[in-house]
């Protein structure tokens, strides 16, 4: 299922004296933020008037927060981005969540979590068993968000309890 809103970071601390606040990037590259224009913080919406990268963070202005006050009543909070922004090509592992997963048409369970490791991201998929189905082509055979199905290919060593 699509979600409405994407969490980008969230925000750690502020940046200067004119309201800056420093995110810390949850997408997969601190870049990806600088491609939207709006976001979203406690169900407020905030045009973004300049975002750029440092290091593994975002220094983001915010339209109407001037001044280092009004940015430290946002830190810890989260940066969410609008999902209607985003190319409908693009899934984010959020959306996965609750995904139900088909082997050879069978239902296997839900995405549970996707683990993100440095090679691949890994689906977590609860049923009956847990299966740990790595996030490569080879296993994900076919995504379809609209109708909450995915397929795969198994292979031994997928689910958790074989040895």
């Amino acid at each position: 299922m699509r979600l409405p809103f994407i969490e980008a970071g969230e925000i750690v601390t502020t940046h200067g004296v004119r309201g800056e606040v420093k995110v810390l990037s949850w997408l997969d590259s601190p870049e990806l933020l600088t491609e939207f224009n709006r976001c979203r913080i406690d169900g407020r919406e905030f045009a973004m008037d300049a975002v750029r990268v440092q290091k593994t963070c975002n220094l983001v202005k915010l339209r109407g927060i001037d001044t280092v006050e009004q940015a430290q009543s946002l830190r810890g909070k989260t940066l969410e981005i609008y999902r209607e922004d985003v190319d409908p090509e693009v899934i984010f592992a959020g959306d996965l969540v609750g995904v139900e997963v088909f082997a050879q048409g069978e239902s296997i369970g839900r995405i549970a979590q996707v683990l993100d490791y440095p090679g691949n991201a890994v689906y977590v998929v609860k049923g009956a068993f847990e299966y740990m189905i790595p996030a490569v082509k080879q296993f994900i055979l076919s995504t379809d968000l609209e109708g909450n199905r995915m397929e795969v290919k198994l292979l031994e060593g997928m689910r958790s309890d074989e040895n």
